[in-house]
């Protein structure tokens, strides 16, 4: 029979994982005591929250999990449940001078996320707005192939980082700090401060929008981010395909878990026009991002095609965007930013 310690408790707590997330309810914060009593165990856990759910998942998987101890006597975990602040966490802030900091966000990798970030950012910007673009992608930076930029950021006299500037917009990326081939080899903390400096110490100005071009997932980096910046809220990026829709449902989740709007859905890839017969093909299916935005009760912002012009734009250093006025891709994208500067007027 095992000694009851609370390293013990700690450890078995680390695999119960707060709900849409992929983080673990230790690493999370939320244990505020562990007492105890012979083979007796009270653990005490504190939740922002407005979802009634997940207090009740977090108790049962916690309580399944010291359960399992071996001579655990009388268990009891209390939920203390706090009023969410009205941004994602009781730690989250504005970034000074920014208007609405907005992820880009998707459940899975491979949908697209950064060409949507990049473009949109691009659109936002034309319509007179002030926008920066960051790359929290610490690992898989490609803001800085898609804007053509190859020059590293220079720092003030007090360390502070003066962002890239390209096509008026204010730009910072991992891509600009590494060689073409060289691997970001980062572990959890580095990649969480990297990201706190790149949203903290950059001289971003005054700006309308900030968007935050985020990793697949729900991991380190979206956790840093939902903790201490307060979102205006997210966009969510799938494809049509089912395979794409349900890790949209994740990303969707993890956001309203943690009390960010999620402002809407865009299906990226969502069909191809021919270019010789202007025949359609739903190469990845058909109606999947508007179902979805149904059933998630958000709005389908737009539906992006795929398109050969923003493959070869992004490649070339210049969003489709900026590139082609009249690309059914830039059409779209400014539909989709005149959308989001009526949800969040400036």
């Amino acid at each position: 029979m095992a000694t009851i310690t609370e390293n013990l408790v700690r450890e078995r707590l680390s695999g119960v994982k707060y709900p849409g997330f992929s983080r673990d309810i230790v690493s999370f914060g939320i244990i505020k005591g562990i007492r105890i009593d012979g083979a007796n165990v009270v653990v005490q856990l504190t939740l922002a929250t407005n979802d009634p759910k997940v207090p009740q998942e977090i108790k049962d998987a916690s309580e399944a999990a010291l359960g399992a101890i071996p001579g655990i006597g009388q268990l009891r975990v209390n939920i203390d449940i706090q009023a969410p602040a009205q941004t994602a966490g009781a730690g989250a802030t504005d970034i000074p001078g920014i208007k609405h900091v907005v992820a880009v966000a998707s459940g899975k990798g491979g949908v697209g996320k950064s060409t949507v970030a990049a473009n949109l950012a691009v659109a936002l910007q034309q319509t007179d707005a002030s926008v920066g673009l960051c790359d929290c992608d610490m690992y898989g930076p490609s803001i800085s192939i898609m804007f053509g930029v190859r020059e590293r950021p220079m720092a003030t006299e007090d360390n502070r980082i003066i962002p890239i500037e390209q096509f008026d917009l204010k730009l910072m990326s991992m891509g600009f700090l590494l060689d073409d081939d060289s691997p970001a080899i980062l572990r959890g903390p580095m990649v969480s401060r990297y990201t706190q400096q790149f949203l903290r110490q950059v001289e971003w100005g005054n700006l309308d929008y900030l968007i935050l071009d985020l990793p697949p997932g729900t991991g380190d980096i979206q956790l840093t981010i939902v903790q201490t910046v307060a979102l205006a809220g997210a966009v969510i990026v799938t494809t049509p395909q089912e395979v794409a829709l349900i890790d949209a449902r994740k990303a969707s989740a993890m956001f309203q878990r943690v009390n960010v709007p999620v402002l809407g859905l865009i299906e990226n890839m969502s069909y191809f026009l021919c270019p010789s017969d202007n025949k359609r093909y739903d190469i990845f299916g058909n109606g999947g991002g508007e179902r979805e935005a149904r059933r998630l009760k958000v709005p389908l912002l737009g539906q992006v095609p795929i398109d050969i012009s923003t493959r070869e734009s992004g490649d070339r250093g210049c969003p489709i965007t900026f590139a082609s006025k009249n690309n059914p891709s830039t059409l779209e994208f400014r539909k989709i930013a005149l959308q989001l500067r009526q949800a969040l007027p400036v």
